[in-house]
């Protein structure tokens, strides 16, 4: 497939590298040369320096033959001229990046598709709403709803409380259990378990699950004792933090430490919601945080445009005594270490933007993909097609790879676990699991 990327940013060269390892003629746009030197001598792709606004740089590119242009250039204009040129030039597919949430909203895709943009993807609303799934539930990592909520994969860090240890998994998951563990996340690597594999004090677990049974696996993994989150603090008051009180449920109260008045100003015309109050001042200010009762908060946001400061902020809030923190971290370097940490929850707005172009070069009927931070794994959702060699013979006799593994699936409209014995059928939608890079190997089993 031919893909150009316009755009040399966090975004673009996460895409461009993760593109080029499964072998796609990329071509890389921007007009800052540094940005393309480092890329282009350490990957398989086609840089190119000048404007990815030009027609004739776009020309240049072969814009013509492109199955598929995105643009994530800083300003959201540039990137809305540069899809409406790709388009008319001849690209298969676009993808836009914007600041804007109204053009994020669904009511406008017919409006964008109009002019030629077939997506549009805004990362600041992918974090924040990652986040508020996150300080729901204190006692978990991750909280991903699929299907429309039928099926869970909740990310749990056992410790030595938990009842789930040392337990083969062909018994801790066996057939007529209400649970699967698709990943194991351990001293810095992701696993896919087997039967025989057990849990181990301090892994971060992926289960699959159906909402009936989250009291069980909550139980199991140690972790009756965490609070509800009714109080949330906030450091920054950027924009990801702005698309997450937007979402804020109606049970939470939030504070937000900001040190640009200015911008506090912005955000309290923006978001009228009673329960959120603007302090003034730094967030890493311990004595501030203790005056403005951290003691009472259960959970702690830190989404500032520095990486190491908000693992720091993070680190400094569970000393306090708060159980659950969020971290955005930007910077790639910062995420094993952020773990390692034990902070909890990392959220990294260019791979969840990474996850949802994903899916536009699939071929497959994928509806959603994910990444899972932390994990370097992906998960995605198949509609099963009739005829697909999935329909032929049961899971355990698929060959799938063994990076791979199926997690449940919705027959109908019923959330259902997937074991060695399931035979899927047309129209099943299934919850598929795969560490990052392998996506594309399981497309030919529901093609």
């Amino acid at each position: 497939m031919k893909i150009i990327i316009a755009g040399a940013g966090a975004i673009g060269r996460h895409l461009a590298k993760l593109f080029t390892k499964e072998h796609h003629d990329i071509t890389l746009i921007d007009e800052d040369e540094d940005k393309l030197l480092n890329i282009g001598a350490n990957f398989d792709l086609l840089t190119l320096c000048a404007s990815p606004t030009s027609l004739a740089t776009l020309n240049n590119a072969e814009i013509k033959k492109a199955d598929l242009f995105i643009s994530v250039m800083p300003d959201e204009a540039h990137n809305i001229m540069s899809c409406i040129l790709a388009n008319r030039l001849g690209a298969k597919k676009t993808v836009a990046r914007v600041d804007n949430p109204e053009y994020a909203h669904s009511q406008n895709e017919e409006t964008f598709q109009s002019v030629g943009i077939n997506s549009i993807v805004y990362p600041e609303q992918l974090a924040g709403l990652e986040i508020i799934h996150n300080i729901k539930r204190s006692w978990v990592r991750q909280w991903i709803e699929v299907q429309d909520g039928e099926l869970l994969l909740i990310c749990v860090k056992v410790r030595e409380d938990a009842r789930c240890l040392d337990v083969p998994l062909r018994d801790l998951c066996a057939p007529d259990m209400p649970l699967h563990v698709v990943a194991i996340k351990r001293h810095g690597e992701t696993l896919i378990p087997h039967g025989n594999d057990v849990l181990r004090c301090l892994d971060a677990v992926y289960f699959m699950t159906t909402p009936k049974y989250v009291p069980y696996l909550r139980e199991i993994a140690g972790k009756t004792d965490y609070p509800d989150v009714k109080n949330v603090f906030f450091l920054g008051g950027g924009k990801t933090t702005e698309r997450a009180l937007v979402h804020l449920p109606d049970y939470m109260r939030a504070k937000v430490f900001e040190a640009d008045v200015h911008r506090i100003e912005q955000l309290d015309s923006t978001l009228t919601n009673p329960h959120i109050m603007f302090i003034h001042g730094d967030g890493r200010d311990i004595d501030l945080l203790i005056e403005e009762g951290i003691h009472n908060a259960q959970a702690f946001v830190a989404a500032t445009g520095n990486s190491e400061t908000n693992v720091l902020a993070c680190l400094a809030a569970k000393r306090l005594g708060v159980r659950k923190t969020v971290a955005v971290v930007e910077n790639s370097d910062y995420i094993a270490m952020a773990e390692s940490l034990d902070i909890g929850s990392i959220i990294n707005k260019k791979r969840l933007a990474a996850g949802h172009i994903y899916r536009m070069i699939l071929k497959a009927d994928v509806t959603t993909v994910k990444n899972l931070t932390v994990a370097a794994a992906d998960v995605a959702e198949f509609v099963v097609k009739e005829g697909s060699k999935v329909t032929r013979r049961p899971v355990k006799d698929l060959k799938l790879p063994p990076e791979v593994t199926l997690g449940g699936m919705v027959r109908g409209k019923e959330g259902v676990l997937i074991n060695g014995n399931t035979l899927l059928q047309t129209g099943d939608r299934v919850v598929a699991f795969c560490l990052e890079g392998s996506l594309k190997r399981l497309e030919k089993y529901f093609n």
